[in-house]
C-alpha cells in the first residue's frame, strides 16, 4: 500500500516538471533506493541512499538535459 502511495504522489509531484526536473526527481528516487541497498550490505543504509540520491538527481538531471536538447532540434 504504501508503495502505491509513493508511486501515486511522485507521479502527480512530476506532472507538471520540465524534462530535467523530471530526470532529477526520478534519477534521485532510483538512485536512493539503489543506494539504501548497497549501503545496508556494509551497515550504512541512510549514508547509502543519501548519496545514491544525489548521485541519482545529478546522473538524471545531466540526463533530461540532454533528451530536452535533443527534442528541440
Amino acid at each position: 500500500m504504501r508503495r502505491i502511495m509513493a508511486v501515486t504522489f511522485f507521479s502527480i509531484l512530476l506532472a507538471g516538471c520540465t524534462g530535467t526536473q523530471k530526470g532529477a526527481g526520478i534519477g534521485a528516487i532510483a538512485g536512493a533506493g539503489l543506494g539504501a541497498i548497497i549501503g545496508h550490505q556494509s551497515g550504512h543504509t541512510t549514508e547509502g541512499a543519501l548519496i545514491g540520491g544525489a548521485l541519482g538527481a545529478a546522473g538524471g538531471a545531466l540526463a533530461g538535459d540532454a533528451m530536452e536538447e535533443s527534442a528541440d532540434k
